[in-house]
């Protein structure tokens, strides 16, 4: 788990310099044809705080065996559950009540693994993760339409776009892809 020393100092608010970040991680995801690259920042609004970071395929995946079709979002649960000692479920009951999510690309509602979405992870952590900032929505190329978003909202979790950003995302996100 990468300490918090290591992470830049971002002004509070600055959504789209968290974005940055996000997209710093997003660069770390090996390309591949048959997945997106995406990066994920957690932080603590109140503190102003990076708790964890992640980024697609970063870690193993769930499964024994899985060698790490883990999404970005994932990776950040599984990093900051971690650094507390607790699992992923009991997340819940050490995250900041203020905890914000940062990511690159609209939070996934269905994997085609079988794996959980990062839409679940996220509702499961409503009570602490209320706003989730991201630059793109999922192109429709793996998934036919990512309804991610609308799950969110639909259960108040707020769901913020930032702007400005969505071409250099894209082309992180399409990495390895064919043209």
């Amino acid at each position: 788990m990468t300490s918090a020393t290591c992470h830049p100092n971002i002004a509070t608010r600055d959504h789209k310099a968290y974005m940055e970040y996000a997209l710093e991680k997003a660069r770390l995801s090996p390309p591949a044809p048959t997945k997106f690259c995406v990066g994920a920042v957690l932080v603590d609004a109140d503190r102003n705080e990076i708790l964890s970071t992640g980024y697609s395929m970063e870690l193993p995946g769930d499964r024994p065996g899985d060698p790490g079709n883990t999404h970005a979002e994932q990776c950040c649960l599984i990093k900051i559950a971690e650094r507390y000692k607790v699992t992923e479920e009991e997340l819940g009951t050490v995250l900041p009540k203020n905890t914000i999510l940062y990511t690159t690309m609209e939070p996934c509602s269905k994997r085609l693994s079988g794996n959980r979405t990062c839409t679940e992870r996220i509702l499961r952590l409503a009570s602490r993760i209320r706003v989730v900032y991201v630059g793109i929505k999922e192109p429709g190329v793996f998934i036919a339409e990512n309804i991610g978003r609308s799950i969110l909202e639909d259960a108040g979790v707020e769901v913020k776009y930032v702007e400005g950003m969505q071409h250099r995302i894209l082309e992180v996100a399409t990495a390895g892809h064919k043209n």
